[in-house]
């Protein structure tokens, strides 16, 4: 059985925060939907919170503090990414924007995304198709049609029919279109050779 490694990235600042809540409903949605369509899953959840100080770090010393690098080579082995990011001055946040910046740009070259953002209005929900979406199309990802965005309305309705929650499957539902199949950038399994006696052998016990 194949197996798809997502990593989530939530670049929210409180404890807890809305933009972790919404990254944990779209993993939970995607991992059901994959494991629906026959496939493992491991999910990597990061919170770049945790990672500001080694983020900044990094900028000045041009080096990655163990667990940052830890995290980057995590990105750069995954099959998918989930990014939400919260709106700050009408664009992801700073945070967000200096984690991507400390990765290869080619290392998420034909990666599947899937993207979300959390903020205090509607009004901040164009920040998916004018922020988020034109930087990863930058770095040549594969993305998810539909992005999704959670405002204050979107919290705190558990029914599982909520507006919110329709959006979450229907995007997830794309990122594992995304996932299936033959992946960008994955090594195929190189091809045995045998020795020709047993090649030979095996023939001959197949009559």
């Amino acid at each position: 059985m194949e197996t798809r490694r997502i990593t989530v990235l939530s670049a929210g600042l409180g404890v807890p925060s809305s933009s972790r809540l919404l990254a944990d409903q779209l993993a939970a949605s995607a991992e059901r939907q994959l494991r629906a369509a026959g496939y493992e899953v491991r999910v990597d959840v990061v919170e770049l919170r945790d990672l500001a100080v080694d983020i900044a770090n990094n900028f000045v010393t041009g080096y990655a503090a163990p667990r940052l690098a830890e995290v980057i080579a995590g990105v750069e082995d995954s099959d998918g990414i989930i990014a939400v990011s919260p709106v700050f001055s009408a664009s992801y946040s700073g945070l967000f924007k200096s984690f991507i910046d400390v990765l290869d740009p080619k290392s998420l070259d034909g990666k599947a995304v899937l993207l979300g953002a959390t903020g205090g209005t509607d009004r901040h929900q164009m920040v998916l198709d004018y922020a988020m979406r034109p930087l990863f199309s930058y770095l040549r990802t594969r993305t998810a049609a539909t992005g999704v965005f959670a405002g204050p309305q979107d919290w705190g309705n558990d029914d599982g029919g909520s507006p919110l929650s329709v959006r979450v499957d229907r995007a997830a539902g794309e990122l594992v279109q995304l996932l299936s199949g033959a992946q960008p950038g994955r090594k195929t399994p190189a091809l045995e050779s045998l020795p020709f006696e047993q090649l030979l052998a095996g023939i001959s016990a197949g009559r």
